[in-house]
């Protein structure tokens, strides 16, 4: 088949972005021809299989976002504060080089808004992702948004959601949706995998001395490797966080539980405008390492023991309580959303005794701090076996390979 994917921000660090460079180097090792067009001005760091990237020229520079954050060459502008022209000249200017690429089999667009409007602009025959950013972030409570949500949906061939939670979104948002689909993320299980300690730490040391030395929030800090190094040095209980640093994710929930949980340590990884706020909360020793990648996370992982995911805000996925899952973590997840369906399946899999390790009540850190104490206390041998019985949940239920198959999976 040819597709094209239209995904209209970078193909690194936020989750959908990191959804459509897997989807792409997915169908491509099918055999599928992928061209992906976006805005990131450098897809020769992510492995894409080969597909081809094109980044279309935007009006005005202006890129309508969800969370404001920087781009390189663009004006971002949260999309509730586009004017109606701008959003119109935005749609047609993506349709336009979408066009350029047809004939296809399938136009796979990102986001209610502005992949509905965009697919719906294309003339071709269109799919599209909810990812439920756009929808919680810049529709919910905006009426204006919300129907023309609704109408761009009309004519999609299918509307993916990634979980029960987001199908309920959706249809809180824009109303009745016909042909949706429920579909989850997948999971780089060949690359997020248990490591020998050593050998995880010598490659991310590694990895780190290559980062950009450039001071970009979006990249890892400078001087990572020396701290990693450090840091690991001493084999002591670990707690990691990945995601935004942004109130909503939590991580002050997170930061306030280990308080109380003598001898454990944090490691913080993302970026965001709360990042200053949580230093001065967070516990003495933790390491906050600035963005990293899916090239750094493969190998930090398997030196942490347990993985928290706090957010006190609805996700539509719990993909970072997967990945570490995946790598033989086991993960703790606020019990809502999407992340309650993540956790209840990786749950299922561990023995009753221990599945109650795997979520705690929303925003409750006394409640996080009582799990984290419970699993850090167990034996380490304990621990792995909890954590091997985790990614069997992950392989069974959110790899990518199978994940891209039902994307392109006749509909009924």
């Amino acid at each position: 088949m040819r597709i094209v994917i239209w995904h209209g921000y970078l193909l690194g660090g936020t989750g959908s972005n990191v959804y459509t460079r897997a989807l792409a180097r997915e169908w491509m090792r099918a055999g599928h021809d992928v061209t992906i067009v976006c805005q990131d001005r450098h897809p020769e760091r992510y492995d894409l299989g080969g597909a081809t990237v094109v980044n279309p020229e935007l009006p005005g520079g202006l890129l309508p976002v969800f969370v404001l954050d920087e781009y390189e060459g663009l004006e971002a502008r949260l999309l509730p504060d586009f004017t109606r022209p701008e959003r119109e000249a935005y749609v047609e200017a993506n349709a336009v080089a979408v066009r350029e690429l047809l004939p296809a089999d399938l136009v796979f667009t990102n986001h209610v808004l502005l992949g509905g409007p965009v697919g719906a602009a294309t003339g071709a025959r269109w799919r599209v992702k909810a990812h439920g950013s756009e929808l919680e972030y810049s529709m919910r409570g905006n009426e204006e948004l919300s129907r023309w949500g609704a109408e761009s949906l009309r004519d999609a061939d299918a509307v993916y959601v990634g979980s029960a939670h987001i199908r309920r979104v959706l249809e809180d948002v824009v109303g009745h949706v016909d042909r949706v689909h429920e579909v989850p993320p997948g999971v780089d299980v060949d690359d997020f995998v248990p490591r020998d300690r050593g050998e995880a730490l010598a490659a991310l040391v590694a990895e780190s001395r290559n980062d950009p030395d450039d001071g970009d929030e979006r990249h890892p800090d400078l001087g990572n490797a020396e701290r990693f190094a450090d840091f690991f040095a001493r084999d002591e209980p670990t707690v990691v966080f990945v995601g935004k640093l942004i109130e909503n994710k939590g991580v002050q929930v997170l930061l306030e539980a280990l308080r109380g949980v003598a001898g454990a340590r944090a490691v913080v990884v993302g970026f965001g405008d709360y990042r200053a706020e949580l230093e001065e909360l967070a516990p003495p020793g933790t390491l906050f390492t600035g963005a990293l990648e899916h090239r750094h996370l493969v190998q930090l992982l398997p030196l942490c023991d347990v993985s928290v995911v706090p957010s006190i805000f609805p996700e539509a996925f719990g993909m970072v309580a997967a990945e570490a899952a995946s790598a033989g973590l086991v993960p703790v997840v606020a019990d809502h959303s999407g992340l309650a369906e993540v956790g209840g399946g990786i749950a299922g899999e561990l023995p009753p005794d221990r599945a109650h390790l795997v979520t705690f009540p929303t925003g409750d850190a006394a409640a996080l701090r009582e799990r984290l104490q419970e699993l850090l206390s167990l034996p380490a041998s304990e621990r792995r076996a909890l954590g091997i019985a985790a990614r069997r949940a992950v392989e069974r239920n959110w790899s990518w390979r199978r994940v891209s198959e039902r994307l392109l999976e006749p509909l009924t």
